[in-house]
């Protein structure tokens, strides 16, 4: 497999997953600006849509969106899902709550929103994050060890904090929780490594 992140961005989730789940993969940075990969590639011919993730299965197939790249990844480590007979509901459940109501709603710190667009977006936010931390029901959000619904919530948290938006203490826990993890720390340091120069077009 291969898994086409942009430092920082939400694909951050997917390859802390990766890293968790123990699976074989590779990866490939993509400046979104210019959509090129660090290999020279254009982008938008592996991925139309243009924005990270983007994972490239062995058979050639390539599973884009955030909720459908984490749901893969659970499906192949269970230990990164849940148990039970709602188990991958609840679990898609949970990472369509992450995507549609808080990720979406950092469009006004990204897409250049006025200081109105931002507060509100900030006012709801945290209304939205407090919703979880009242939800949680261990160290992380469905117990004791993190899912995939965890890793995606951490890269928001690490936005939350970089724009200024209050946490939930509950949530800030879990934030240092997960920040302790060595495979955790281990994909925030290679992102943040220096950009490869691209190779000739």
């Amino acid at each position: 497999m291969k898994l086409y992140y942009s430092p920082g961005a939400c694909s951050l989730a997917d390859h802390i997953a990766l890293l968790e789940s123990g699976l074989k993969f590779e990866l490939e940075r993509v400046d979104l600006k210019h959509k090129v990969t660090e290999t020279g590639a254009d982008f938008n011919a592996i991925n139309t849509k243009g924005y990270v993730p983007a994972l490239v299965l062995d058979s050639g197939e390539i599973v884009t969106e955030n909720i459908a790249v984490l749901d893969l990844i659970a499906s192949e480590v269970p230990s990164l899902g849940l148990d039970g007979r709602l188990a991958r509901t609840r679990l898609l459940e949970m990472l369509a709550y992450i995507s549609t109501e808080i990720h979406k709603s950092f469009k006004p710190f990204f897409a250049g929103g006025n200081d109105e667009d931002k507060a509100k977006a900030g006012m709801y936010l945290y209304k939205r994050l407090g919703w979880l931390a009242d939800r949680k029901v261990g160290d992380y959000l469905f117990g004791n060890e993190p899912t995939v619904a965890d890793f995606y919530l951490f890269v928001m948290l690490r936005w939350a904090s970089k724009f200024g938006i209050a946490i939930p203490e509950a949530l800030d826990a879990l934030q240092a929780r997960l920040m302790n993890r060595p495979n955790v720390r281990a994909a925030i340091q290679f992102e943040e490594m220096p950009v490869k120069r691209a190779a000739s077009m």
